[in-house]
């Protein structure tokens, strides 16, 4: 793990041009980089922008609005000051060479959300989320970071915590008069006590299964023999014309891909080469091999057939070869007249024509059904995302279970306690008020730097 003492420097905004550019300094010597960067003998006033020149070793080379956020009421805990300057790369990295050049440290990613998990400002839950709200591609996947980001979950796990707290208080009053034989809590009670706690992580898990789909998205990929318009229907549901569409057989060769809002969650739809049982050349093969290839790893395929066409040997070996995972079957070309209605199986078809753009709601929808999602999910947010809490409160609630049953059976307090205890332990490792240096190197290390 980095030092925690250093003066750390870094550019906060998007690489690349634009009207402006925020270079951000956290640490003891972050007010007097600040001031010596820009020539000033006194202080700058806390949270008040300020116009100012920055100097380097050539002169003058931008003018600045500095901001200065004095410990403890900074984001990261502790002094910050923040450089807006004109948004070009070269000034900006001046500007951080030039805090290095007196004394700053090149901040690591995730330093500055570290700072603020370190100096009690956020906890792991919320530094979590502001890694999720930078990364949102749809709205309600940054709803759902924000909601974490403002503590709800934090305050759900901490409710719950308290309860085992109090629980555990009098199961350990018993242990300290097991003379008198004084139980201030029954084993029955105590059970239905636990039980009610587990109830409440169950409630939480819930919505697990929504919030991980949500939250990491998920990969469909649309398979169809040639020239029955999956690349119109991948530009449909894109918006664009990201893929390359004419009348020719075999126009899409590789695979291309765009990340989608569907519903809220973020769909990554991939195109794929048409199949062919015999390829017209060896690239067509190889295009049909990655097709091959993402179909075997996509959470859905959605089997695009030309419903103004009679069904090939093409379009059968695809059907069957797709028969045992999540799939959407389309029939595609609905403005023509159809050359058949139904498939064996009496499998639900979606109707489009990517041609008018008829039925792509329906086929967005479908999606949403397939993958265990409806547009109706966006009305209340899953309370959890993260595969770690998900984790974590899962092992918290078999530990509650364990706790409950031992209980009953009216074994001794102590064991039931351990279990307790263990099912505490872990609600503060969701929290971070109980966590490794090695988890939290891991976690802050996806950040950006700069956040």
């Amino acid at each position: 793990m980095f030092s925690t003492t250093d003066t750390i420097v870094a550019i906060a905004t998007p690489p690349g041009r634009g009207g402006l550019g925020v270079v951000r300094l956290s640490g003891s010597s972050a007010q007097s980089i600040a001031q010596r960067l820009t020539g000033r003998d006194r202080r700058f006033e806390p949270r008040h922008a300020t116009l100012a020149e920055l100097h380097g070793g050539n002169g003058s080379f931008d003018r600045a609005i500095v901001t200065v956020f004095p410990a403890p009421h900074s984001y990261t805990g502790e002094d910050v000051a923040e450089l807006s300057v004109h948004g070009s790369p070269v000034l900006l990295q001046a500007a951080v060479a030039e805090a290095m050049r007196l004394g700053a440290r090149l901040a690591e990613p995730g330093e500055f959300t570290l700072r603020a998990f370190l100096n009690g400002r956020i906890d792991l839950v919320q530094a979590e989320a502001v890694r999720d709200l930078i990364e949102s591609v749809t709205p309600l996947q940054a709803r759902a970071a924000f909601d974490q980001l403002e503590g709800t979950l934090t305050s759900r796990i901490r409710e719950i915590d308290a309860a085992l707290f109090d629980l555990c208080a009098r199961l350990e009053a018993s242990l300290d008069f097991p003379d008198e034989g004084y139980h201030f809590v029954e084993g029955r009670s105590a059970g239905s006590e636990i039980d009610g706690v587990a109830a409440q992580i169950d409630r939480l898990l819930g919505s697990a299964r929504r919030g991980r789909l949500l939250r990491e998205g998920i990969q469909v990929v649309l398979a169809g023999r040639t020239n029955t318009g999956k690349s119109s229907i991948f530009n449909q549901l894109a918006g664009s014309g990201r893929a390359i569409v004419t009348a020719l057989p075999g126009t899409t060769r590789d695979l291309l891909t765009e990340v989608v809002d569907i519903g809220g969650v973020p769909v990554t739809v991939v195109d794929t080469a048409g199949v062919r049982v015999f390829p017209a050349d060896v690239i067509e093969a190889e295009g049909i091999a990655r097709a091959a290839a993402a179909r075997s790893v996509a959470a859905l395929i959605v089997v695009v057939l030309d419903g103004s066409a009679a069904l090939t040997d093409d379009d059968r070996v695809l059907l069957e070869q797709t028969a045992t995972v999540p799939r959407v079957i389309v029939a595609n070309k609905s403005d023509l007249t159809a050359a058949w209605t139904t498939l064996d199986g009496n499998e639900n078809l979606v109707r489009v024509s990517a041609l008018e753009g008829d039925g792509i709601d329906d086929l967005r929808s479908a999606i949403l059904v397939a993958i265990g999602s409806t547009r109706s999910d966006a009305r209340d947010l899953p309370a959890v995302t993260n595969l770690r809490h998900i984790d974590l409160l899962t092992r918290a609630g078999e530990a509650l279970e364990r706790a409950a049953s031992a209980a009953r059976a009216q074994v001794p307090e102590e064991f039931v306690l351990a279990d307790i205890n263990d099912a505490r332990a872990l609600l503060e490792e969701v929290t971070g008020a109980r966590t490794t240096e090695d988890l939290l190197g891991h976690i802050f290390a996806s950040f950006c730097i700069g956040k």
